[in-house]
């Protein structure tokens, strides 16, 4: 798991910036100098798909060190080496705020049906510092979960689940075409989550401070034009007018 620590007040401020706006610092437009082009925009997966939803828009965004995990059918070769417990340890292991990334691997004809986290396992996270889970497959409880203020990017909502297995634990996942190793930084909303190294957390935070700076200018600018020029000067030397 990754060493950097992240200061507690760049989490908060980071938990007041919207997801689309840390994918822009992060990777999204490589040639603008506040992007830090920490991955290639579209060959590597750090961003989830349009497979994910969230489920609690209200709460906004959430930060965290990210904690993996696997989850499956049972193997009668390898279950039992591994339960929730072990995933709990990690969690209480894991420097604060968490957040629990899930990828659940199950046959095709189960995948829609496996409500994995219900109101107990959810409360056992937050209880342990996490602040959210991200998962490419369902859960449940949903109106119970609400009143813990856990928010949830998930594949799906379904109500009930048969026998399962922890896989693994603390080992690189993928969750809606994002690849998660633990202790990387995950930042979620109602649009998705995107990751990035902890040690670039304090660049991400100011690089997308001074984006939203640059943008409000604009906005206001925009709010105010009537003509094609007047729309054109509000994105002078902005990604979208450049000329590739």
């Amino acid at each position: 798991m990754a060493s950097t620590s992240v200061d507690d007040t760049t989490f908060a401020e980071l938990c007041k910036i919207d997801t689309p706006t840390i994918t822009n610092v992060v990777a999204t437009y490589p040639r603008d100098p506040l992007c830090l082009g920490l991955y290639n925009p579209w060959t590597e997966h750090w961003y989830t798909d349009a497979s994910i939803r969230c489920v609690y828009p209200e709460l906004g965004a959430v930060v965290g060190y990210a904690v993996t995990c696997v989850f499956g059918l049972p193997d009668p070769n390898f279950s039992g080496r591994l339960t929730f417990m072990d995933v709990v340890d990690a969690l209480y292991a894991a420097r604060k705020p968490t957040i629990l990334v899930i990828q659940q691997k199950w046959p095709a004809e189960l995948m829609a049906r496996a409500g994995l986290v219900g109101e107990l396992m959810a409360t056992s996270m937050r209880a342990l510092g996490c602040v959210g889970l991200l998962s490419n497959g369902p859960s449940r409880d949903i109106d119970a979960v609400r009143r813990l203020r856990f928010q949830m990017l998930l594949g799906g909502v379904t109500a009930g689940h048969g026998e399962m297995a922890v896989h693994a634990v603390n080992v690189p996942v993928s969750v809606g075409g994002m690849d998660v190793a633990p202790g990387e930084i995950v930042h979620m909303d109602e649009n998705g989550a995107v990751k990035f190294p902890a040690d670039r957390a304090d660049a991400v935070l100011a690089n997308a401070k001074t984006l939203l700076a640059g943008e409000e200018r604009r906005l206001e600018m925009l709010r105010k034009a009537t003509t094609a020029e007047a729309v054109r000067a509000a994105f002078e030397g902005e990604s979208y007018s450049s000329k590739k």
